[in-house]
């Protein structure tokens, strides 16, 4: 049975992650299923801070305000709290890598587009500095992927 702890990574957690994780916790909501869900990153720039505008824009075009998150970073004690590390980009995968310790962390660890794309070992492309229709593209990706991590919960 999948635990249901689960964390985003991406590089700063300042769009991709806390816009996954709205996602999914909306998507739970939904569903009446409960789960601890969380992002991450890797940059300290922006600790404390709400997301970035664009990222807390498309989640309120969508009925998602993650407005109140404040982004943090990855630690060590996270793969004591996670069962699951989805990682946006091969640059969280290696920073996640890099902290693991044990063949038990190191297979928390995954792709959040092998959820969709199986082993191919993708990036969510992050087009939030971008085109809008991009976004709308990356929006659809991760609500793809967040459904297909709720289908796994019971």
């Amino acid at each position: 049975m999948p635990e249901n702890n689960i964390l985003f990574l991406c590089y700063a957690n300042m769009c991709l992650s806390p816009l996954a994780e709205g996602l999914l916790n909306r998507i739970l909501n939904e569903r009446n299923l409960q789960a601890n869900v969380d992002s991450a990153g890797f940059e300290a720039y922006h600790i404390n801070e709400s997301p970035d505008k664009s990222a807390i824009s498309k989640g309120l075009e969508h009925g998602i305000d993650i407005s109140a998150k404040k982004v943090r970073l990855f630690n060590r004690t996270d793969f004591k709290k996670f069962d699951r590390i989805f990682v946006m980009d091969d640059h969280a995968f290696r920073n996640a890598m890099d902290f693991a310790k044990t063949d038990n962390e190191r297979n928390k660890i995954e792709y959040l587009m092998n959820v969709i794309h199986p082993g191919l070992n993708e990036s969510v492309p992050d087009p939030f500095y971008s085109r809008l229709e991009a976004g709308n593209k990356t929006f659809q990706i991760l609500e793809e992927a967040c459904e297909r991590i709720a289908d796994s919960i019971i």
